[in-house]
């Protein structure tokens, strides 16, 4: 998911500088919310691991 995000935030990059402002606004909107997404899923992983695999383990 982060790699996606990182691809489109190239492609609106890349779209900002040819001048195509839209397709470079489109893309970074689909950029942050892939990037939230992998952040709260990330916060996830990791509170499950601090909380909740090791104590099923028992």
């Amino acid at each position: 998911m982060l790699k996606w995000a990182l691809i489109f935030a190239v492609i609106a990059a890349i779209a900002g500088m040819l001048g195509f402002s839209g397709i470079a606004a489109g893309a970074a909107g689909i950029a942050k919310v892939l990037f939230v997404l992998f952040l709260i899923a990330f916060l996830v992983v990791i509170g499950l691991i601090a909380f909740g695999v090791n104590t099923l383990r028992k």
